[in-house]
């Protein structure tokens, strides 16, 4: 006896229905817990999540940046800002313009005791500030360096450690959930996680996995018109 003939709509179905499950499938796990150093700017006097990474971004004469290590969801929306406020004036009024070179005002916050890694404590309980004087075409990245050595990096050029802390560890996914900052107020949507991390989601599928199940969706669909235009 023939077994009973799928329909060409249903069989198109079950295909996108199979390849979208196979792209959920081999995604990574959704809305992860990370502890990493994110990235912030701090125009205007506020926070907000960069849109670029540390390495990326040529900040302006004037400019506050902020590092603050954290135990977070790897999206802006979850992720807390520096305790400290991005007052360029307060940081910089010490250190006197020089021709040739601009002032970037960086607040560095090595997190709370409860956010690090077992066996480790940060340097200093309070955000610390600095006025880097830096080139003019200078990173943040670069202004950085100049006041908060050693830096470490990983082969991703993921930003790790700053003044040497973490000892250890670059971005790790955190088994415990319970840890994660929360945020003071939220922040701009990012295009990275500070160097963490860069990947944002906010806690739901990526934009790049709904991206790829909707093309599959489109590909059959188109599959089935062209079927449908072949048989008549």
């Amino acid at each position: 006896m023939r077994g009973r003939r799928l329909s060409l709509p249903a069989l198109v179905s079950g295909i996108v229905l199979t390849l979208a499950m196979t792209l959920l499938a081999a995604s990574p796990a959704l809305a992860s817990t990370y502890r990493y150093w994110s990235f912030w700017d701090g125009a205007g006097g506020t926070w907000a999540y960069a849109t670029q990474g540390p390495s990326s971004l040529r900040p302006a004469d004037g400019s506050v940046q902020g590092f603050h290590f954290v135990v977070s969801k790897d999206a802006a929306d979850q992720a807390a800002p520096p305790r400290a406020e991005a007052d360029f004036t307060a940081i910089c009024s010490a250190t006197a313009p020089v021709a040739g070179k601009k002032r970037i005002a960086l607040v560095i916050d090595f997190g709370t005791p409860a956010e690090a890694q077992v066996g480790d404590t940060p340097p200093q309980d309070a955000p610390r500030t600095a006025c880097a004087q830096v080139g003019p075409d200078a990173t943040a990245a670069e202004a950085l360096a100049e006041v908060a050595k050693p830096l470490r990096y990983n082969s991703a050029a993921l930003l790790c450690a700053v003044s040497g802390y973490p000892k250890q560890g670059c971005g790790e996914p955190v088994a415990d959930p319970a840890t994660t900052t929360a945020p003071d107020k939220p922040a701009a949507t990012s295009a990275e996680a500070s160097g963490a991390t860069s990947g944002d989601s906010g806690g739901g599928p990526s934009a790049g996995l709904l991206a790829g199940i909707a093309a599959v969706a489109a590909l059959g669909a188109a599959a089935f018109w062209q079927s449908r235009r072949r048989t008549r």
